[in-house]
């Protein structure tokens, strides 16, 4: 899919993939990672042919659990990670030159369970994502309410940090981590209970220290709704959530001095299932994946945080769109 600057949607290219469930780019734009729920679950890698946008798959892996529903790459381009929410397993990969993954380096299985009954009678870990320092990995689980933080080592081993895990909301289920780009803030979409949880992260140690926490909902909306994914703006002044249920996207603004958030504005995705959501990197536009919906739906971003319908490209239950920079 190619966007223009005037945000435009054009299919370019595609390529057969096994029940793909996330997207991860490595940082020379040249490879592109999957995890498939397939096989019991799979990892793999796809040469990225930057003209016509087609894809080649290079290899995969098994992603050592069940369930796959992430994958990460470190800003080297030297590990890729995966988070199995069924397996409760996260595993660490060794990327060679060529964009190849290797076998498994680390697999770790979470413990524990959480307070409600049928989604957290196990755990269930539902991303890793690499810190802005490339020296930690967070892991928020779902299924335990807890965000593990692993400090990978030169060998790819998933080392505890010596922080420890942090405590969430008890029901919240947290699903999906966003880091500032410049100030000691993350944020994490609890998908349980609609919430999206501000954390102060120390970049010495990797700790986090919750801050504030806010609906992702409008208070006038009873219905049931899951959110599933979060990002911060490229210039750091706001948060956006998506909405399944109320179906739309939760626009926050940031305090640039404690790291709140405000709510701005909730804009309808104009489609069933935002699962997920991505920002160009130039801040500039929005992609709603409406996977109930069969569309990408493109937004503008205003100078105020706010979302504008801009463009809209059919495409059969989208989970996951990721913007591909030039090398």
């Amino acid at each position: 899919m190619e966007v223009t600057p005037d945000g435009t949607l054009t299919e370019r290219a595609r390529t057969p993939a096994a029940n793909p469930m996330f997207l991860a780019v490595r940082p020379d734009s040249e490879t592109l990672y999957a995890v498939e729920r397939v096989d019991g679950g799979r990892v793999s890698a796809y040469r990225i042919d930057a003209e016509s946008g087609r894809l080649t798959r290079l290899n995969g892996r098994s992603s050592e659990g069940g369930g796959p529903c992430y994958v990460s790459v470190d800003a080297t381009g030297r590990y890729a990670f995966v988070a199995n929410y069924q397996g409760a397993t996260v595993a660490a990969y060794p990327i060679a030159d060529d964009g190849r993954l290797g076998e498994a380096a680390d697999v770790v299985r979470h413990e524990g369970s959480g307070s409600d009954p049928e989604r957290q009678a196990a755990a269930h870990p539902h991303a890793i994502a690499p810190g802005p320092e490339n020296r930690f990995c967070y892991v928020p689980d779902l299924g335990t309410d807890r965000i593990a933080i692993y400090r990978p080592d030169e060998s790819g081993a998933l080392r505890p940090a010596e922080a420890g895990p942090v405590t969430a909301s008890a029901g919240a289920g947290p699903r999906h981590i966003a880091f500032h780009p410049t100030d000691p803030y993350c944020y994490v979409v609890d998908e349980l209970d609609s919430m999206v949880s501000a954390y102060e992260r120390d970049p010495q140690t990797g700790g986090l220290a919750a801050i504030d926490r806010s609906s992702t909902l409008p208070a006038a909306f009873n219905g049931d709704n899951e959110p599933a994914d979060v990002h911060v703006h490229p210039s750091g002044r706001w948060v956006y959530v998506s909405n399944r249920g109320h179906d739309s996207v939760a626009v926050f603004a940031v305090d640039p001095t404690t790291g709140r958030l405000e709510a701005v504005a909730h804009e309808p995705t104009r489609g069933a299932t935002p699962r997920d959501i991505a920002l160009a990197p130039d801040g500039e536009v929005l992609l709603a994946s409406n996977q109930h919906g069969n569309a990408v739906v493109g937004f503008a971003i205003d100078e105020t945080g706010r979302l504008e319908p801009i463009a809209e490209l059919p495409v059969p239950k989208p989970v996951c769109a990721k913007f591909l920079e030039s090398a």
